[in-house]
């Protein structure tokens, strides 16, 4: 998951951060090659020009191992495959950080998952290893429904054994009455009994605990379940963006030249190009940003009828909480209501609820401006690049949104498995 040390780990390897405890031991003359996740410098590229200039020196190094965090940020799918076959083809070692399935699945085959702390070493490739976490949670769920079924019985013999203790007692005290039973024969004979059930009980209850804690071990993504309210006007065969000699891009520098397109309600397209070729900035247009220069006839909806979603959750204000944010949004709500919905989006204790966003993860702000599009659902959502940076957990959590987001939908991306999973049905090329 996202800040569990993965790119600190690489630049422990690489030398640029010391231990905090122990040592890195390398063979003598091993040599690195490393690309970091930021890049900081050449301001003037974009992020895929960044990487690829990075890469050239790394490789000018010939090193024997290669140090990737993220590499396929930012690439547009020509440079993702260049990547891709690159990986494939190196003659060295390759450590690489990444939440890419396309890359996980055809480049890997060995994985360090980090969690609690620890490093967790599978061998084999990515699928290999969804199915082994699956099986192993399958077979503990299942033993799990057998300590259950244990524990009932268990509960069903201490009612007979207490139905017995009961006629046994009025049993000893008769016979002890009768001078037949010493007392303390009747007393060790219910004692028995109750040590007996007592023990299983507890057997039981300590299999059960760490059957639970080795379930906990084994991540597996909880399911959102968001409920969205778009107006019943936006929907059937309308028309929500119609654009006629489209131009736009910043003063002296043309980006966008001769765009002709409708996209019509309630279809979900992806807009996909080079790196440069304009993506974000027909985005900036649409949404009529003050820097970009247009012209020719756009038609849109109204700015608050457009949902933003990117990689930065720029839509939400860093000093509110997540009740604050959704209460605005539902002013009729009652608190219980707020709180229900909210849970929809895993956000249940109160702290997390009364946080000030500012100290969210990223995978909490991801959902929290997952949870504002379906509060308040827009007829247009345009979504930038959102599966940069982000771990697992939180690429499914925003599949399980956007497959069900029922408005118009355009989205930038080169992550063909994402896009496949919220069921893109449409391509926009930009050339």
């Amino acid at each position: 998951q996202n800040g569990t040390g993965k790119s600190s780990l690489l630049k422990i390897i690489n030398s640029d951060l010391k231990p905090t405890e122990g040592n890195i031991q390398n063979r003598e003359g091993v040599s690195f090659g490393y690309v970091e996740q930021i890049i900081n410098g050449h301001d003037n590229l974009s992020g895929g020009e960044k990487f690829n200039k990075s890469l050239t020196v790394a490789l000018c190094l010939r090193p024997n191992i290669l140090l990737l965090d993220e590499p396929t940020n930012h690439l547009d799918l020509k440079n993702r495959k260049s990547l891709m076959n690159m990986i494939k083809k190196f003659q060295g070692a390759e450590i690489i950080v990444s939440h890419d399935e396309e890359l996980l699945r055809n480049c890997i085959n060995s994985i360090w998952h980090i969690d609690d702390h620890q490093i967790k070493i599978f061998k084999g490739n990515y699928d290999d290893y969804l199915n082994d976490i699956e099986n192993k949670r399958s077979g503990l769920q299942e033993e799990l429904r057998q300590i259950k079924k244990d524990k009932k019985e268990v509960h069903k013999s201490l009612m007979r054994e207490q139905q017995r203790a009961k006629h046994s007692k009025i049993r000893g005290e008769k016979l002890v009455s009768q001078k037949r039973w010493l007392p303390a024969v009747g007393d060790l004979k219910k004692n028995y009994a109750s040590k007996t059930m007592g023990s299983k009980n507890i057997k039981i209850g300590e299999t059960k605990k760490e059957l639970l804690n080795r379930l906990a071990d084994i991540r597996i993504s909880e399911i959102l379940r968001p409920t969205f309210s778009l107006k019943s006007e936006t929907k059937g065969n309308k028309t929500i963006v119609s654009i006629s000699e489209g131009y736009a891009g910043y003063a002296n520098k043309p980006i966008l030249e001769n765009i002709n397109s409708s996209i019509q309600s309630q279809k979900h397209m992806a807009i996909v190009g080079n790196n440069g070729s304009g993506k974000t900035t027909l985005f900036k247009a649409i949404l009529n940003c003050p820097e970009i220069l247009k012209r020719g006839d756009w038609v849109v909806p109204e700015i608050e009828d457009i949902g933003y979603f990117d990689q930065n959750y720029t839509n939400i204000c860093k000093d509110k909480t997540p009740f604050e944010t959704i209460a605005e949004l539902l002013p009729n709500n009652t608190q219980t209501q707020t709180r229900t919905f909210l849970n929809d989006f895993l956000f249940r204790k109160n702290e997390d609820v009364n946080k000030p966003i500012r100290f969210l993860s990223g995978g909490e702000k991801a959902r929290l401006t997952l949870a504002k599009i379906a509060a308040k659902t827009p007829v247009l959502l345009l979504i930038d690049e959102v599966t940069n940076n982000i771990d697992l957990e939180t690429k499914k959590h925003i599949e399980q949104v956007l497959r069900e987001y029922p408005g118009t939908m355009m989205i930038i991306s080169h992550d063909r498995v994402f896009l496949e999973n919220i069921g893109i049905d449409e391509f926009f090329d930009l050339h």
